[in-house]
């Protein structure tokens, strides 16, 4: 399967180059165009077949099955364009400017005519007041409550991937670095989707979609639907994230980017590692780390069937480096190249448009104190990341008459190899200090392609959209080595643990392959009911299909042997040395379990019917019904283990009432139903051991998929263009919620899942984008605009009653923030050469870890982040050198709970379960469009 992606990639680089060899032909011309959509002024749908023409001039277009047109071949100088389209009024747009070689963005809104006279009506307009003017129609005529961000405001931060851009967004905030919340609700209440495809889970002990595995300058556009509607996938509760990445471009072009970062706790420090080989640095492991194909099978190894000499042969296959190498942390280094393509084809000049690109970046980034104080541990560590990450994305979309076909493709490839050395005792098993050692490389790889179709149909404008897609995951530790040393009395030698296997020492190969094959098809009519309506009919089908494989092998101390405990006070350097292989000093060893290897698979289908109608010139309605089949089956390895089988029909209606109160302001309200199926992680009995966590994770067959009431209310405001003052509030009432069961009893804690009873979440959000013109009416003012957006938010789940007593009866969910603000300042000089843009990020205190019988819940404290960015272009404003920082405040991350075996008080002081600092980031990087 590597040998595939590598493939891929090297595909992907083919065609970039066989593009840029050709790219100085793409600038030739001595002309501009205009090119942009026609948009209906009352719901911003685009338009089919609508007449777009240079005034004076036989120069014409159509616009095709987007609203899109292209009037291209046009002499640099100021023009005006009419628009004509049946049952609506014409319109003319002045001083619009060409210039050469340029294109001039223009997207034109054109109002329904008021009645059936036979005189035209032509409504005049200017370049500036119907560009902002289509921005606002777009903004305000939304069908959901939702939220999002643009490619231009991406640009003006320093956020590296998605998972840095989404918590931009109202009412959603980032866990680990990577895992959405959205409205206070965890990861595994929300969806995300890949140009218009579902995106499944990349964790193998998680539901969650890692963000940070997209580049963030490969995004057109994010949108987080807050709000159900018939024609979206019904599974989620926070909200629905919707990532749109390019295809036609608007021009020709050929981007290159270049930057380096310096993180004030990394860069040209000592950097601790294990063993590393060059193609670590393209994101792929050389091999040597994963076992061999005739490796021996677990019956082999666990019956003692393996002879002594094949023992030996079988050990030395595996990766037996165990140094500690010292380097020099480098500056992360960031290069990308993205080329756009257009070109009009014959008389009709259809269009066929590429967009490619390329992404590569590697961080080498030290945690130097770690702090973890859990139960009867003391531990300080240092962690050492080494991180890899390869993007390519190759678009092509070919536009012709009232229909367009797009495929689009993406890959990204994630290689995170980490060294942890800790120390510190642990009083459980009566050691005065311990030397731990953690080697764990990551590879995770997603691929993506998409193929979709739309046209339009008839005279009425009906529409008919499809797609097929298909995407693969791989999630592989091809080898997590761990070794304790422990010191019973201080001044006493340190000994390795190596006569026995258990997880805490057992090297982990682990390989997870997900294959997921989708497709949907949507047919629009525009129907004779009430002012205006339209019917929205479709249908789905989505296929999964995992297979999961997990060994826990290791190397076991043969104790009758007379070296055996001379051999346990080496240096890790040399525990596992060739001498001591081939003495047989060792045996190999595995812990046997048939669950910790099964296969899923899932078929979810859906249709759905659905209206959206304007009533009067105030009211409109999008309300209809979801039917949503859901079967799924996992087996494991195990045939005693009980079959996992669950078989969903579930119908979900919603509403989406709109009531424009002005010409600047709606009212809108929602009902909808939702649901949450449990993820094959959480369904498998697999039992992994976080080294980091302190604790086994394992799933429960039992669960069943979680019903969710949602009802939201919220007044916009949109004094202009690109501003907006919104107030929301909404209530979530949940029926069998999933959320994490601890038991922690024992000496080793253990994670599994369970169906509260009952649940619910409630909570308002306030959001505001204003122009600082307002103040004064200086160019300085008018230049600065000021955003903030706040989320307050409350929830409940009543834990468990299993026969444990537990310490709080009910709790927060977890992931759950009762507070989240997002604020910042943009500003712009010198024509827009020069950009400024200063973000601050806070969150309130969240559950990380629930807790169980002995321990109260572990809460993250806030923390406030400040990032900031400064552009300013050059060359003619082809280049553009950026300074950013990230995190400059650089606090720690704090986690909390209370230790005397009383419920954890928000806001407390607590006691120290993990504390650690990240470091700051500063980057410099330059970008420049041929």
């Amino acid at each position: 399967m590597k040998l595939i992606h590598v493939k891929k990639v090297l595909s992907a680089i083919t065609i970039l180059i066989v593009l840029s060899l050709n790219a100085g032909s793409l600038f030739a011309q001595g002309t501009g165009r205009i090119s942009g959509k026609v948009i209906d002024q009352k719901t911003s749908e685009t338009l089919i077949g609508a007449t777009v023409n240079i005034e004076g001039t036989t120069k014409a277009a159509a616009t095709d099955v987007e609203g899109h047109y292209v009037l291209s071949g046009l002499a640099p100088g100021k023009y005006t364009i009419l628009v004509r389209y049946i049952g609506y009024q014409s319109k003319t747009v002045s001083d619009i400017e060409v210039k050469a070689n340029g294109n001039t963005p223009l997207d034109i809104t054109v109002a329904p005519a008021e009645s059936q006279a036979l005189k035209e009506v032509v409504v005049r307009s200017t370049y500036r007041k119907e560009s902002v003017g289509a921005l606002y129609a777009i903004q305000k005529n939304s069908v959901s409550i939702s939220d999002g961000i643009s490619s231009e405001l991406i640009k003006k931060s320093p956020d590296r991937n998605t998972s840095d851009v989404l918590k931009r967004i109202s009412g959603a905030t980032i866990q680990d670095n990577k895992f959405v919340v959205v409205r206070g609700l965890s990861d595994r209440y929300n969806t995300a989707s890949l140009d218009g495809a579902p995106l499944p889970s990349t964790e193998p002990n998680r539901k969650a979609f890692s963000f940070d595995i997209v580049p963030s300058n490969l995004v057109d556009n994010i949108i987080i639907s807050k709000t159900a509607s018939p024609d979206m996938a019904g599974d989620f509760a926070g909200g629905s994230v919707q990532i749109l990445t390019k295809d036609i471009p608007d021009e020709n072009f050929v981007t290159v980017g270049i930057g380096y970062g310096y993180n004030t706790q990394s860069t040209f420090k000592d950097f601790k590692s294990g063993y590393r080989s060059a193609i670590d640095y393209l994101g792929f492991d050389d091999g040597t780390r994963k076992l061999v194909s005739n490796f021996p099978t677990t019956s082999q190894i666990t019956l003692r069937q393996l002879p002594a000499k094949q023992n030996i042969q079988a050990i030395n296959t595996l990766n037996n480096d165990y140094n500690v190498y010292t380097s020099k942390a480098l500056p992360t280094q960031n290069y990308q190249v993205t080329i756009g393509n257009v070109k009009e084809i014959g008389e009709n000049k259809n269009r066929l448009g590429t967009t490619v690109a390329l992404t590569y970046r590697n961080a080498q980034t030290i945690v130097p104190d770690f702090i973890q104080q859990y139960d009867n541990v003391d531990y300080r560590s240092q962690q050492n990341k080494f991180s890899t990450n390869v993007g390519a994305l190759a678009n092509f979309a070919y536009s012709f008459g009232k229909n367009k076909i797009t495929l689009k493709n993406l890959y990204n490839r994630v290689l995170d190899d980490q060294f942890t050395y800790r120390t510190g005792p642990n009083t459980s098993n009566s050691s005065n200090d311990n030397r731990f050692y953690a080697y764990d490389l990551l590879e995770k790889a997603l691929f993506k392609t998409t193929l979709e179709g739309e046209h339009g149909l008839g005279e009425k404008s009906s529409k008919l959209k499809w797609n097929l897609s298909y995407s693969n995951i791989l999630n592989d530790q091809p080898d997590q080595k761990k070794v304790n040393y422990t010191q019973h009395n201080a001044g006493e030698d340190f000994v390795a643990q190596i006569t026995n296997l258990n997880k805490e020492n057992a090297r982990l190969f682990s390989h997870l392959n997900e294959n997921i094959y989708a497709g949907k098809v949507d047919y629009n009519l525009p129907v004779n009911l009430f002012k205006q309506s339209t019917l929205k009919l479709g249908l789905s089908s989505q296929y999964r299909d995992r297979t999961f494989d997990a060994r826990f092998i290791g190397l076991v101390l043969n104790t009758n042997d007379p070296n055996s405990d001379a051999v346990r006070l080496r240096p890790i350097q040399t525990l596992f040395g060739p001498n001591a292989i081939a003495s047989g000093l060792y045996n190999l060893d595995e812990l046997q379990n048939l669950t910790d290897r099964y296969t899923a698979n899932s078929t979810t289908n859906a249709g759905y019917a659905m209206l959206d109608s304007k009533i009067g010139e105030h009211v409109r309605i999008v309300y209809g019904l979801r039917a949503e089949k859901f079967d799924l089956n996992l087996v494991t390895k195990d045939p005693t283990a009980k079959a996992v089988n669950l078989d969903n029909l579930d119908l979900l209606p919603s509403v989406n009432f709109t009531y424009a109160l002005t010409a600047k302001a709606n009212l809108r309200a929602s009902y909808y139903r939702t649901i949450a199926r449990p993820e094959f992680r959480e369904l498998a009995l697999f039992s992994y051991y976080d080294y980091e966590l302190l604790a086994n994770q394992q799933g429960n067959p039992d669960l069943q998929r979680t019903v969710i009431d949602n009802a939201d209310l919220r007044y916009e405001f949109y004094p202009a263009a690109g501003q907006i003052f919104s107030v929301s509030a909404f209530y979530k009432k949940f029926q069998n919620a999933i959320e994490p069961l601890i038991q922690d009893e024992n000496s080793t804690t253990n994670i599994t899942y369970f169906n509260s009873k009952s649940a619910y979440v409630y909570g308002f959000e306030l959001e505001a984008r204003k122009s600082l013109d307002f103040i004064n009416s200086s160019n300085f003012f008018k230049n600065t605009t000021a955003y903030a957006n706040l989320s307050i938010n409350r929830s409940k789940v009543t834990n468990p009653t299993d026969g444990i007593p537990r310490l709080e009866k009910s709790r927060p969910l977890v992931g759950q923030s009762p507070y989240v603000i997002n604020a910042g300042l943009q500003h712009t000089e010198m024509n827009n050469k020069l950009s400024i843009n200063i973000l601050y990020n806070r969150l309130g205190e969240r559950i990380f870890f629930a807790g169980g019988g002995r321990f109260s819940s572990i809460y993250e404290k806030p923390r406030d982040m400040l990032d900031f960015q400064i552009g300013y272009k050059v060359i003619k404003s082809r280049g553009e050198i950026k300074f950013s920082g990230s995190d400059v405040l650089n606090q720690r991350y704090n986690f909390v709970y209370q230790l005397d075996g009383k419920p954890y008080a928000p806001s407390g002081t607590g006691t120290t379960f993990k504390n650690y600092s990240m470091g700051s980031n500063y980057s410099l990087s330059f970008n420049y469009t041929f």
